[in-house]
């Protein structure tokens, strides 16, 4: 039987992971070509702040090798980015000329660093954190200039801080929000955080807002000033204020768009012969941004190539389990709580432990922990889970440990 040909732009977490679910599935199907914009195989882009941070080194960081690829006949096409999708014809055109027919087409491009439209954002020493170059520069930079201004305080932000702080830079933390990490924690664990990480040496401006970057007289950033008109020294500054989908490539192929590629939960764009996953998806109006949701995102879109056509991606109940400088920190569900919830909360500032559960109609729907995080997956059970927990309201603070006790 001729093999249909599969061709997949993008080469990181949530493609390659489509592919190794794809090739236990079947490994007679396709002839597969990859497309990688990068110069670097397939590599875990979690691991980037544990390298800029000097705890790990980028070959350590490689997820599949170009072994890998060889072993498993895929064809690697590195340092080509994609710049046309022809849906008519069922190719796809690289930058330099080359060009890929398909019959089946998988749109992997994920997300690009959201650089704030402010004067000066094009000075050197301006730079998104998003794959390997952007971290070999901040490392770069770190052994020559002495201050840093990092731009969004969430967790990306948090890491890129740390790590120039581990290299010996001066760093500063600049966030528009009430709390650090207001995604992943609420307004105590954030100021908690704060803390924690104002005594390692970190200097934060929180409420604040970036109006202009100014040049240091060659041509490279030397100060950030603030809408108040303070003024900063900065010789690096990292933009951490989020990321948006990689869209341009899919939107200019005429596939419908909305804060990420529509996607059905096959992961099928409006082409059904195109799919889309990961951070570049948008599945009943959520792209989502962490590994686990992608990863089963990868199972269902690896079902349907594979032709089995029985898998379908409802969406996921995120959790969020973080290290920010060695403190353990955990969210899931609904932890904010609202109208119609109750709280139960347990906060001991002497010991750095807070924890804070969310309940509504006798059903755990969030959690927030700080500092003892060991509970995190029994939580997320009882939250997926929706179990009635009137029986156990009052021992629900204390975990699966006193669960099984008694």
């Amino acid at each position: 039987m001729k093999k249909l040909k599969l061709v997949m732009i993008g080469n990181g977490m949530a493609g390659v992971r489509t592919l190794e679910e794809l090739l236990k599935l079947s490994n007679e199907l396709y002839d597969i070509t990859v497309f990688g914009a990068e110069p670097h195989t397939n590599y875990n882009r979690i691991l980037l702040s544990p390298v800029l941070a000097g705890e790990q080194t980028f070959e350590e960081i490689v997820l599949n090798d170009l072994d890998w690829y060889l072993d498993n006949n895929i064809k690697l096409l590195l340092n080509r980015k994609v710049v046309e999708i022809d849906r008519v014809k069922r190719r796809v055109i690289a930058e330099d000329g080359t060009e890929a027919e398909y019959d089946r087409l998988l749109i992997a491009t994920g997300s690009t660093p959201f650089i704030l439209p402010i004067p000066g954002n094009t000075l050197r020493g301006v730079i998104g954190y998003r794959d390997i170059a952007d971290t070999q520069a901040m490392i770069n930079t770190a052994k020559t200039h002495e201050h840093a201004v990092v731009i969004g305080g969430g967790l990306l932000g948090l890491e890129a801080a740390n790590g120039l702080m581990l290299r010996g830079m001066q760093v500063t933390v600049v966030h528009n929000g009430e709390w650090l990490l207001e995604r992943q924690l609420d307004n105590v664990s954030g100021q908690m955080l704060q803390t924690a990480l104002e005594a390692r040496g970190l200097k934060f401006r929180l409420r604040e807002q970036t109006r202009a970057l100014h040049d240091a007289g060659n041509g490279r950033v030397g100060s950030v000033e603030f809408h108040n008109g303070d003024i900063i020294p900065a010789d690096l500054v990292v933009m951490a204020a989020g990321i948006r989908p990689a869209t341009e490539l899919a939107e200019k192929s005429g596939l419908p768009c909305n804060r990420g590629i529509l996607v059905s939960d096959t992961m099928q764009t409006y082409d059904p012969r195109v799919y889309a996953i990961g951070e570049c998806a948008s599945h009943r109006g959520i792209a989502y941004g962490l590994v686990a949701p992608l990863f089963e995102q990868a199972r269902v879109c690896a079902n349907h190539l594979a032709r089995l056509g029985f898998a379908t991606y409802k969406g996921s109940v995120t959790s969020t389990k973080l290290k920010v400088t060695g403190i353990d920190l955990f969210s899931a569900g609904d932890f904010m709580g609202g109208e119609g919830t109750e709280t139960i909360t347990l906060c001991d500032p002497i010991s750095g432990i807070y924890k804070k559960l969310v309940i509504k109609n006798d059903v755990l729907v969030g959690a927030c922990l700080y500092g003892d995080t060991a509970d995190g997956g029994w939580y997320v059970r009882q939250i997926r889970e929706s179990q009635d927990i009137a029986e156990r309201r009052d021992h629900l603070m204390f975990g699966e440990t006193l669960k099984e006790a008694s």
